[in-house]
């Protein structure tokens, strides 16, 4: 069989054959491999089916690992971290779509992250947490982030230096170590609010670095896994500006780049379509547009953690009828809406760089002349929504804090050099790419970790205790 590439992407938009959607339903993955041996070995088959049919192959080989618990084990695990829950309530999660289950040879299980996804997104159930002693109580005092925002928002602009490290271990099982791999890192991306990135060191004798402006950066490091280190470090600055956008400012000449589809998910489908015309009405005016749009995302698709992206056939359809998705999900939703209003819009993504939290992140771009690309962090804003903090809320639209590695400028790009084979994230570069030289290496057996080893600039990192020793 040949295996699945970049180019097939595309061709999750085909839909899937009636009895394959039922067996995969219903969780018989057995059935659903099967299935589409058996519609494979048709000559006739056209060749687009045929494609949507190996990716399928793919897809449902990811998706039962994604759902290790079963209903009793799920319910322990809440019951322990927050006390006594009861059937009525366990039933509320349930049918108000806050816990990702599927099901499995007919059986529901739960996805690996759905407590954790509690405790982020509930509020009431965070509290129980911390009242059982599960869960820390919240900090009190400044806070960064809102401190940061004041004073971006009094100066005007903020310049942040930063110096990080990425590392990508392997733990290959004993029959396969020292076998030569391929892995890649993201790196930054030196464009839009990104200046002045330098590679200072690289772990493998044999690397390749793409352009300083890919759509998405990576280096490429060869070595023989289990004995050699993959290790990158590097250096950036981050150019945060205020914009204070006026919508009588807005020109009636606006640019039609960025308006287009991009399958399989930035797709104009008809519900879509529906969604943006109910959401910015009568609405002529760009900025207003993007506005409603924004407003209508961080009060109405709450954040949940998502399975795999490759996993999942229609991420922005998934977000709007389903009402949640997590970053990358909402600011893909944002930009597909943006796109069907006629307002460029366009991906931004990488690493969120707060002292102390670094982690994945996505967010987006969108333009509006005459002040071009401005900002849009759903998730930073639905948090808070969550939160109440309006002015935090009104920020993230238009604007974005000083702390970000942004990796990526596109979304669906393929790396340079390019992988051989389907990437575990075919979308998006945060936690980097391995292969071997005969197929993909197995996600379950490395990681990545991202540390920032420094960072300066910014006055209100003295509300920062792990900036101390380090600005």
């Amino acid at each position: 069989m040949k295996p699945c590439s970049f180019e097939d992407l595309q061709y999750l938009s085909v839909p899937l054959p009636e009895n394959i959607l039922k067996a995969k339903g219903y969780g018989d993955y057995t059935l659903v491999d099967r299935l589409i041996e058996k519609r494979c070995a048709d000559p006739s088959l056209p060749e687009a089916l045929r494609r949507r049919l190996r990716l399928e192959q793919v897809i449902c080989a990811q998706i039962p690992g994604e759902y290790p618990y079963g209903e009793e084990e799920a319910i322990k695990l809440l019951t322990d971290k927050i006390g006594p829950v009861s059937a009525e309530e366990w039933d509320d999660l349930i049918l108000t779509n806050q816990v990702d289950w599927i099901y499995i040879n007919g059986v529901r299980r739960y996805q690996d992250c759905f407590l954790s996804n509690l405790m982020k997104t509930r509020p009431d159930l965070a509290e129980r947490a911390v009242r059982k002693g599960t869960l820390p109580p919240p900090e009190e005092g400044p806070n960064l982030l809102d401190e940061t925002i004041r004073e971006l928002k009094q100066k005007g602009a903020l310049t942040l230096s930063y110096r990080m490290r990425s590392t990508m271990t392997l733990c290959p099982p004993d029959d396969k170590k020292g076998r030569p791999v391929r892995v890649w890192l993201p790196l930054p991306n030196e464009y839009a609010q990104v200046k002045n990135v330098q590679v200072l060191s690289c772990s493998a004798p044999r690397y390749q670095l793409s352009q300083p402006d890919a759509p998405q950066r990576t280096v490429c490091m060869e070595g023989r896994a289990g004995e050699d280190v993959f290790s990158v470090e590097y250096c950036y600055e981050i150019h945060a500006s205020y914009v204070e956008a006026d919508p009588a400012r807005v020109t009636d000449w606006q640019p039609s780049f960025y308006t287009e589809e991009a399958l399989p998910h930035i797709r104009f489908t008809p519900f879509l379509k529906d969604l943006a015309r109910e959401i910015t009405g009568d609405e002529k005016n760009p900025l207003l547009k993007a506005r409603l749009i924004y407003d209508y995302i961080t009060h109405h698709i709450r954040y949940s953690f998502m399975r795999a992206y490759k996993t999942m056939p229609m991420i922005t359809e998934f977000a709007a009828a389903g009402g949640k998705g997590d970053c990358g999900v909402q600011a893909l939703l944002f930009i597909t809406l943006c796109r069907i209003a006629g307002v460029p819009a366009r991906w931004q993504s990488g690493l969120y760089t707060e002292p102390g939290d670094v982690g994945c992140h996505d967010w987006a771009q969108f333009y509006v002349a005459p002040y071009g690309w401005l900002f849009c962090d759903c998730s930073f804003g639905g948090s808070a929504v969550r939160k109440n903090k309006p002015e935090r809320w009104a920020f993230y639209f238009g604007n974005l804090d000083p702390f970000r590695m942004p990796a990526n400028s596109e979304y669906q790009f393929e790396f340079t050099p390019a992988p051989r084979y389907l990437r575990h994230d075919p979308y998006d570069n945060q936690l980097g790419e391995a292969e071997w030289e005969d197929g993909p290496y197995p996600r379950d057996r490395r990681s990545t970790r991202h540390e920032l080893l420094s960072v300066s600039g910014a006055e209100a990192l003295k509300f920062c205790p792990a900036c101390a020793d380090k600005d």
